[in-house]
């Protein structure tokens, strides 16, 4: 799906999420279709229906960045949905061609990390560094084949991860939803191209989930994990950017409680 089909196909399904009441307009006649209709989209946001029409039609339109700005007001879009947008109408600058090495100090801070899982993984969600306290809570990625080695992959292809992660259907809905942001960050990146395409065609809950349109930005928040041998953990997890290299994000899993922190450190001690 090209950036233009797929900014229509988002515009489309989020206008038809709103009812007038949503945006303090009044219900008038009766509505054959859900939603907004498409001319109240073009006034909330000062643009003529006629050239709304044609951006969710896909036309060969190009939309300025404060138009777009104004559809997000319009439609009441999150932060994450705003920059979403934008990036499908061309409004970042491209990312790079060539994936960076891991710096050696950011491996090195990772592995200081443990007792606390935690990896780096690149702008297309491959896992390129980890520590041995990731290795133990989820997976030891050296052991996997190549293209394997991916967080939305493991998601939804490994039977281990439904069985660790407690509130695995809203983590794996929250993961497409970043992941599409991520999507269209990328671009025409063959290897995210390819990732989208192996996921939809293996997977039926991802297919559902993608069809969804969600898109959501990544913040702080608590994962439950229950693992076989020390039982349920609570871990808060961060992401950081790696400086210098563009695309490269470390996440890092702190324990949210006493108990987590112990069994964190049981794990330590069984390997």
């Amino acid at each position: 799906m090209s950036s233009r089909t797929e900014l229509a196909t988002f515009l489309r399904f989020r206008r038809e999420r709103l009812t007038p009441e949503d945006v303090g307009l009044p219900r008038v006649g009766r509505r054959r279709t859900p939603g907004l209709r498409r001319e109240e989209v073009a006034t909330l946001s000062g643009v003529s229906t006629t050239w709304y029409t044609w951006l969710e039609q896909a036309r060969d339109v190009t939309p300025s960045g404060q138009v777009l700005d104004a559809l997000a007001r319009a439609l009441q879009l999150s932060p994450a949905e705003r920059d979403y947008i934008r990036t499908l109408a061309g409004q970042v600058p491209e990312p790079a061609n060539e994936r960076a090495d891991v710096h050696p100090a950011m491996r090195a801070f990772v592995d200081s990390l443990d007792p606390h899982p935690a990896y780096i993984a690149n702008e297309t969600w491959d896992v390129i560094a980890y520590n041995r306290a990731q290795a133990a809570l989820i997976a030891d990625y050296d052991e996997r084949p190549a293209g394997e080695r991916n967080v939305i992959w493991l998601m939804f292809n490994e039977p281990s991860m439904r069985e660790r992660i407690v509130d695995w259907a809203a983590d794996a809905r929250s993961m497409v939803a970043k992941f599409r942001a991520c999507t269209a960050e990328q671009g025409a990146n063959p290897r995210m191209h390819a990732l989208t395409e192996a996921l939809l065609a293996g997977s039926a809950e991802f297919r559902d989930l993608w069809a969804a349109h969600d898109v959501r930005g990544h913040e702080p928040a608590r994962k439950r994990i229950r693992h076989p041998d020390v039982g349920l953990l609570e871990l808060d997890y961060v992401k950081l950017e790696c400086v210098g290299r563009p695309g490269q994000v470390l996440t890092a899993h702190l324990p949210a409680n006493e108990e987590s922190a112990e069994a964190l450190r049981r794990l330590a001690a069984r390997r």
